[in-house]
Order: C-alpha cells, then structure tokens, then sequence
C-alpha cells in the first residue's frame, strides 16, 4: 500500500482525474494497456522512459486494489 501512496496520484485537474503515475500525465490504465497488448516491463519502460520499474508494480497492485472490492448484489 505505501507503495500507491508515494506512486499514483489523484488530481481533478489532470488527466480528468484518472489515476497517474508520480504527477506526470501517464494514467495507469496507459501501463494496463501497454501490458494488455502483451508488452512486458522492459518493452514498456523502453515505451515510456519517464517511469520506473516501481511505477509499474504499483500500477498493477492499484489495479487489483481497485477490482477486489467486495460487490454486494440486491
């Protein structure tokens, strides 16, 4: 979690106020998409020379922080 914390940023005036990686304009889903279309971390961090390995990790670990939430169904 510390991780998340000093990583991804939340700013309404900024990219719509998706999440980013450390203020700049690249959005997690920018990293989820790169992995999607079967980039690994050396492709990526080669596509986007700005981040850092740990910006990667944290990308996926805000990821799966965000889908696990319990859905409660009436």
């Amino acid at each position: 979690m510390k991780n998340l914390q000093n990583r991804i940023t939340i700013n309404p005036q900024q990219c719509g106020g998706r999440p980013c990686i450390r203020g700049m304009r690249i959005r997690v889903s920018d990293v989820l998409d790169l992995y999607a279309q079967g980039l690994n971390s050396e492709q990526i961090l080669d596509e986007l020379p700005d981040l850092k390995k740990e910006d990667l990790q944290a990308s996926l670990q805000y990821a799966s922080l965000r889908i696990s939430h319990p859905v409660l169904v009436a």
